[in-house]
């Protein structure tokens, strides 16, 4: 290291995200560090979808399901993002955790849950949930809040007796199945630690290979 150089021994160590790691085994090790320290919904993401004609749009939702398989979120399929993800079965996933300084991106293809895990989560959700997302045409157009209040009220009158509200059909999930998934480390002076993981191979030889990007 030069005498003038202003870089400490960790900036200039190789990088921390090891690449003999299993990208889903990380994502495990680092969301359950955000579970330990984020203060509120660690499991929040930006959802990234986008029209066939490629116009993007971007929110926040919860993962509510995760593991080799993919990672699963639940939404209206008539609102913005379900009508897109309809057209567009493919979507991009951001988490960052601020006070860990870290994020990993992630990208695939959606498939949707089916209609037994859909119902199961659905009335996994508190009553009052079940009947604010039965009563909002998501997305749509509304003329004044009272409007909505009113309809969340009548909903649970009607459903109050049975303690659950029916899960509407247009209410449902997807699966993001991982093609790519990039891990990205904060460091001092933008020297950022980033490594890209993508899926690749057919069958036997389906697995992960990775390589470090620059910041």
């Amino acid at each position: 290291m030069s005498e003038n150089s202003s870089l400490d021994a960790e900036q200039l160590a190789d990088s921390a995200i090891p690449a003999d790691a299993d990208p889903i085994a990380l994502f495990e090790e680092w969301f359950a560090e955000a579970r330990a320290s984020e203060p509120n919904d660690s499991n929040a993401m930006a959802l990234a979808t986008a029209t066939p004609e490629g116009a993007p749009s971007v929110r926040m939702v919860l993962l509510k399901g995760h593991g080799p398989e993919g990672f699963t979120f639940f939404t209206n399929a008539q609102s913005r993002k379900g009508e897109e993800i309809r057209a567009n079965m493919q979507a991009a996933l951001l988490f960052h955790w601020k006070s860990l300084r870290r994020q990993i991106r992630i990208e695939g293809p959606l498939e949707e849950v089916s209609e037994d895990a859909a119902d199961a989560y659905f009335h996994s959700r508190p009553f009052v949930s079940q009947v604010g997302s039965a009563a909002s045409d998501q997305s749509r157009p509304l003329d004044n809040r009272q409007t909505y209040i009113d309809r969340v009220e009548a909903l649970e009158d009607a459903c109050k007796e049975a303690g659950e509200v029916p899960r509407p059909s247009h209410w449902t999930g997807f699966t993001l199945r991982p093609q790519r998934i990039e891990f990205w480390r904060d460091r001092e002076n933008r020297l950022h630690d980033r490594r890209l993981f993508t899926l690749s191979g057919a069958g036997d030889a389906l697995g992960w290979t990775n390589t470090l990007l620059y910041p």
